[in-house]
């Protein structure tokens, strides 16, 4: 039934949480776990990287991209096959390109389940990968602490 399973992270809290949700369906059906870490191009003005030139924020945004996938794997079952990835863009729109890419049967992935203001001025990378997913998406609710 599934053969590849994506988990897409961004280093929040929560990936063993999530790792073990991906984890599981991986071990029953053998499959493989594509864990993708996007940097999100989007927000080199905004946050921590102001004022940092161009090179030194892709740097520090694609080494946070690598530590966030190198964190996801490691909290997943030592037996589950598994391919790392690191792409750049917005980030719901490179994980739906990427699980078309390599035919994906399951998007497991965390929420914060934000709602009002919260949802709307953050917005849900979640919420956008449900609605435009061809595939089954598994999300997991992690607390906001």
């Amino acid at each position: 039934m599934y053969d590849h399973i994506l988990l897409p992270t961004d280093g929040s809290d929560g990936a063993s949480t999530i790792a073990e949700h991906a984890g599981s369906p991986a071990r029953q059906h053998d499959a493989t776990v594509h864990v993708l870490s996007v940097v999100d191009t989007r927000n080199r003005f905004e946050g921590p990287s102001v004022g940092l030139g161009t090179e030194a924020w892709e740097e520090a945004e694609h080494e946070r991209a690598e530590q966030a996938v190198d964190d996801a794997v490691g909290a997943l079952p030592d037996d589950i096959a598994v391919k790392r990835h690191v792409e750049s863009g917005v980030p719901h729109a490179e994980i739906l390109d990427y699980a078309d890419a390599a035919d994906i049967d399951l998007i497991v992935m965390g929420t914060h389940g934000r709602t009002g203001i919260d949802r709307y001025l953050i917005g849900s990378i979640a919420e956008r990968i449900v609605r435009q997913s061809p595939v089954p998406v598994l999300t997991v609710r992690i607390a906001d602490e």
